[in-house]
Formats: structure tokens, C-alpha cells, sequence
């Protein structure tokens, strides 16, 4: 049978609009608090001066007070947050001219009223600078015009890439085509895609996003000198297998990447499309940097016998520069790129998706 509840120590303090409370119990479980006839009553099991029990009291407030507390538990207190209907200053917290026994001053939040006059004061002109400075920054007329234009801009690549996907997939799977004709099947919506995408760099050089510009310079160029260079200039390599798995990886990441961009220009988070954004991308980045290595391994032999792109240096130097070993620097430039974006997207990952720190107060 349980003993007989007891109370806990309470500290209080004060401002001109509420009252703090702080209740000396740890390992509070299942608080019962409310405010009846301007009544506060408390009831929890806890520990504290007596050890693990019952805690219970009661405090009639010298003033009218709003009745709806706000609690918040910690591991070794718990603390209660009362609105005064008026903002003043009260002379004592309880109806009752003698302070219950139970009861005292929390001077690690105490203030007189003068003091307390003062950090009011403190607050207002606080907020009202704000507002001041806020009102001085001039505001973007052409605001909507920019987030329609970022959304329209997404979609729009959006869209290109699902055709990609979704077109590959079926012919692939679904139909049974090789992976020799998709080239010729898909180059010029990828053609489409990756040269929009160089409104990217511009969106950021003119600020209408705060993405880095070298990951997005590095990527940009790393695709469309393995789309228009090495695939679109040489038919011997539009018919190799390798050109479905460079085209498939790089839709699959901007499946993800292009719908998270424009929830967010509207300011809308889908937690899974989030999570996908910043996970995906660690398989399918090292897969289609391998599959370009693979591209631009397969070319070089090509590039020699053909001669094509090679630099033919006039006398007294009549030395010719062969691309198939500029393609060789290439490759040592292509897996610094990828090792950019990868260290570039393990940050934005550890940002959006790694563990919340607690604010201590």
C-alpha cells in the first residue's frame, strides 16, 4: 500500500507576463498538472528529498493566471511555465500572505522589478530593430518569378529523365531489346537533358541557388564530355553496352535529386524522398563513374587509330599531340571528380540526415 504523498521543494520566479516554476524532482513520471479556480495542482511520482514516491501540492496564485500550463521534463526537474492574464508585477506568488514552507525563490532566474522592467525594455527594442532592419532590406519583386521559374526547371528535367528511365527500362525488361541500340534510342532526350542542365551553373553564378559551383561545374562537364565527346563523335562506341549503364545510372540518381529540389523551392519535405536523395547516390555515383572510366577506356584505342581530335604542333616542334593520351589525364580528372561530388554529397548527407543535437539549457 502506498505511503502518504508528500512535496516536493519548488523555486519560483517571475516576469511581468509569467511565472517559472521549477519542481526538485528527477525521474519524473506521468505529471498531472492543472489549473482550476486560478488553482494549480501538481501530482507525479518522482524522485526527491524522500526518495522515490508520491509528490503532490497545490499553490493559489495572488492573481488571475491563464489555465493552461506548459511542462517540460528534464532528468533531474521538471519545469512549469504559467501565463499571467495581466502583465504586471506581483508582490508574491501565493493568495496567502505566508510563503508555504515548500516554496522559494529560484534566484538562479530571480529578478527585481526594476531589473525585470529592464530586460522587458531589452526584448522590445530587440524586436523592434529587427523589424527596423528587416523593413530597410528591399524585397525581391521578382521573387514568385524565380520560384516558378526553379519549379518549372526541375520538372521539366524531371519529366526527361522518367522518359529515360522509364523508356529503358521497358524496352530492356519488358520488350527484350539489346543494350546495343540505346544510343540511338535515347541520345536525343539525353542531348536535351544534360544541355538544360547547364542552366545549373547559372541558376548558381547569379545567386537563384546556394548550391557550390564546383561540384555542379564538375558533374556537368564530367557528363556532357562523355555524352557529346566520346559517344556523340565516335558510332563505334554509340553501339557498345556501356552506353545503357552510364545513361541508366544517371537518370536513376536525378530521379531523386530533381523532385527534392522542387518540393523545396515550395517549401515541402517528403522525409523518403529526402532520405532517397541523400543515400542513393552512394551506390549509383561510383557505379557511373566506372561506367564512364569504362566508356573513355574503351575509346582510347579508337581515338589513336583514327587520329581524331590529336593537335599537330607546328616547326621547329612538329610534334603531334594524340587525344588518346589526353583521354589517359582524363581519367585520372575523372575519379578526382567523383571523389569532389562524393566528399561534397557526404556532407549535404550528414546536414539533412544525421543525428539532431540537443539544445542544452
Amino acid at each position: 500500500m502506498a505511503g502518504p504523498s508528500l512535496r516536493p521543494h519548488v523555486h519560483w520566479a517571475q516576469r511581468h507576463r509569467e511565472l517559472y516554476l521549477r519542481v526538485e524532482l528527477s525521474d519524473v513520471q506521468h505529471p498531472d498538472i492543472t489549473i482550476t479556480d486560478n488553482v494549480l495542482r501538481f501530482r507525479a511520482q518522482g524522485h526527491g528529498a524522500k526518495g522515490d514516491n508520491i509528490y503532490e501540492f497545490e499553490i493559489e496564485f495572488l492573481e488571475p493566471v491563464e489555465p493552461k500550463p506548459v511542462c517540460r521534463v528534464t532528468q533531474r526537474q521538471l519545469n512549469i511555465t504559467v501565463q499571467k492574464k495581466e502583465s504586471n508585477w506581483w508582490e508574491r506568488l501565493t493568495k496567502q500572505e505566508k510563503r508555504p514552507l515548500f516554496l522559494a525563490p529560484d534566484f538562479d532566474r530571480w529578478l527585481d522589478e526594476s531589473d525585470a522592467e529592464m530586460e522587458l525594455r531589452e526584448k522590445e527594442e530587440e524586436k523592434i530593430n529587427k523589424m527596423k532592419i528587416e523593413s530597410r532590406v528591399p524585397k525581391d519583386p521578382f521573387k514568385h518569378l524565380k520560384k516558378g521559374y526553379l519549379v518549372m526547371y526541375n520538372l521539366v528535367q524531371f519529366l526527361g529523365f522518367s522518359w529515360i528511365f522509364v523508356n529503358m527500362t521497358v524496352r530492356l525488361f519488358i520488350l527484350g531489346k539489346s543494350f546495343y541500340d540505346t544510343f540511338h534510342t535515347i541520345a536525343d532526350m539525353m542531348y536535351f537533358c544534360q544541355t538544360l542542365a547547364l542552366m545549373e551553373i547559372m541558376n548558381s553564378l547569379i545567386g537563384l541557388v546556394r548550391s557550390p559551383l564546383l561540384p555542379a561545374v564538375l558533374q556537368l562537364f564530367g557528363r556532357n564530355f562523355i555524352l557529346f565527346v566520346i559517344l556523340g563523335t565516335l558510332e563505334e562506341m554509340q553501339s557498345k553496352p556501356v552506353v545503357f549503364f552510364i545513361f541508366y545510372f544517371w537518370s536513376i540518381i536525378e530521379l531523386f535529386r530533381y523532385p527534392y529540389y522542387m518540393l523545396s523551392c515550395i517549401g515541402i519535405e517528403w522525409k523518403p524522398l529526402t532520405w532517397l536523395r541523400y543515400t542513393a547516390w552512394i551506390p549509383l555515383y561510383p557505379l557511373g563513374g566506372l561506367s564512364e572510366a569504362v566508356a573513355v577506356i574503351q575509346s582510347i584505342p579508337i581515338f589513336s587509330e583514327t587520329g581524331k581530335f590529336s593537335l599537330g604542333l607546328p616547326n621547329p616542334l612538329n610534334v603531334t599531340i594524340q587525344f588518346s593520351f589526353l583521354l589517359q589525364l582524363y581519367l585520372i580528372a575523372l575519379f578526382l571528380g567523383v571523389f569532389v561530388n562524393f566528399r561534397h554529397l557526404y556532407k549535404q548527407r550528414k546536414q539533412h540526415l544525421g543525428p539532431k543535437k540537443r539544445k542544452m539549457k
